[in-house]
């Protein structure tokens, strides 16, 4: 009876330690996916900024191609490129970043806490 009695015992503890460092894996894992949201939202935040300026020396230059016709649009032209091509860039990133983070699931931790406890069932029967 005492050998049941302290193996019980030793059960119940390595559950708790289990189980707290599940949770604190379950911690990291979404601390990280949190990072990769916030990053991906802020480059998305980044494109729309670029594509706005885009805009902004797209109508510029059609300003100034119709005020000149020459050498002042070409400029702003090749600047809005560059701005539109920058936003295409950023969003692309942006929502990589953001595919990696979701879903906001501790996905790596459900896994192994599924592991754990078939493993103790699987000891428990023998």
């Amino acid at each position: 009876m005492n050998d049941t009695h302290k193996l019980v015992n030793d059960l119940s503890e390595q559950v708790s330690r289990l189980v707290r460092d599940e949770l604190r894996l379950a911690r990291m894992e979404l601390t990280e996916k949190g990072k990769r949201a916030g990053l991906g939202a802020g480059l998305f935040g980044a494109a729309g900024i670029a594509a706005f300026f885009g805009g902004a020396a797209l109508v510029a230059a059609v300003i100034m191609l119709l005020a000149r016709i020459l050498p002042d649009w070409a400029a702003a032209a090749v600047v809005a490129a560059v701005l539109f091509i920058a936003a295409a860039l950023l969003g692309l990133f942006g929502k990589y970043e953001v595919k990696r983070a979701t879903p906001p699931v501790p996905t790596e931790t459900l896994a192994s806490v599924r592991a754990d406890f078939d493993m103790v069932k699987e000891r428990a029967r023998r």
